[in-house]
């Protein structure tokens, strides 16, 4: 599975989300993009309030604090 992972520096929740990603890569065959909403207007307006933001083929998987069960219940 490859998903989306928004997020932006200094994020302390972003930096959480993307621990608990790289424990459920140990698992599970899970790859992600990191895309830093500050890089682009429409997606700093889309998931400023939201991030960290786990996307996938336009939809939103999962946000806010992510954990551990939060990204293992997407497979």
């Amino acid at each position: 599975m490859h998903v989306n992972f928004y997020s932006r520096k200094n994020c302390q929740l972003c930096e959480e989300a993307e621990a608990m990603l790289k424990l459920v890569q140990e698992d599970y065959p899970l790859t992600w993009s990191t895309i830093d909403i500050e890089s682009d207007d429409e997606i700093h307006e889309k998931y400023m309030l939201m991030i960290p933001v786990i996307e996938m083929n336009g939809k939103v998987l999962a946000y806010g604090n992510v954990g551990y069960m939060d990204i293992i219940e997407l497979f």
